[in-house]
């Protein structure tokens, strides 16, 4: 299996803290890998170190053979593309401006603007469906409508790598599968190498190629995720006792938790 993105050994802090702790991790071409943990496990860092919005301490990401440290700012952006977690916009902006956005890193003075970008920018609304919200103001959509916008800029930019943080976060559960159908249908059709950032742990093990355990800013396991989904593996990694059965439907493990058994929670009785 290829490894379209190369994360070895790497390290960020914020401060004296350090988010990511020498992570080594493989993100394989055409795949969908999810990276899960509880809250504060470095999922959103690693994530944003791949795009390089972090600066590492040490360590280094690789796109294909490539340390993406050398690439100019707009080179990156061609190759990987980011929507980070509740992404804003002025709410008077209109959907095709916001998707046009996307098509930044392939403007120059030269050429501020070219057919190709265009076809793009209609390829990407009429991908996600909102082609025809695009004269609607951003004010005027729903919550699962502009995940759509917003996911559609990112597909404006035409990357082969798509990062999405926590893409389905505040939606209902109709518009999270909705939107995560989308992704995936991307990532089937189009053949995009996909990483996404989940908190829920059955939509993670629903849609993933290869799921990530994070905790403390470490990688726990990374694998498939009929491998990953087990009891007492859930239980080290997210505090909570549970039962992983089958799902009758997609045939992937799911996760009942039972209780809680992280002691920064516990209650004396």
């Amino acid at each position: 299996m290829v490894d379209r993105v190369s994360v070895d050994n790497l390290t960020v802090a914020y401060g004296s803290h350090s988010a990511v702790n020498g992570v080594t991790l493989s993100v394989p071409k055409g795949k969908v890998t999810v990276l899960a943990g509880p809250n504060g496990c470095g999922k959103s860092t690693l994530l944003r170190a791949v795009r390089r919005l972090h600066a590492a301490q040490s360590g280094k990401v690789l796109l294909g053979d490539v340390d993406i440290s050398r690439l100019k700012e707009k080179e990156l952006a061609r190759e990987i593309g980011l929507l980070a977690q509740s992404p804003s916009a002025p709410e008077d902006m209109r959907v095709e401006e916001l998707v046009r956005l996307g098509r930044y890193p392939h403007q120059s003075m030269m050429q501020p603007w070219s057919p190709e970008d265009g076809d793009a920018v209609e390829n990407a609304m009429f991908g996600t469906g909102v082609a025809q919200l695009r004269d609607r103001r951003l004010g005027s959509l729903s919550g699962g409508q502009l995940q759509r916008v917003w996911i559609a800029m990112v597909l404006a930019q035409e990357t082969d790598v798509i990062c999405l943080d926590e893409p389905v976060n505040h939606l209902d559960m109709a518009h999270q599968i909705d939107c995560l159908d989308l992704v995936s249908r991307l990532n089937r059709e189009r053949g995009r190498t996909v990483v996404l950032v989940l908190h829920d742990l059955n939509l993670a093990a629903r849609y993933a190629d290869r799921l990530v355990f994070l905790k403390e800013g470490k990688v726990v396991r990374a694998g498939d995720p009929a491998e990953l989904m087990e009891e007492k593996l859930i239980g080290e990694v997210f505090g909570i006792q549970c039962r992983v059965i089958e799902d009758p439907v997609h045939n992937r493990p799911m996760c009942i938790p039972m209780r809680n058994t992280s002691p920064r929670f516990a209650v004396e009785a």
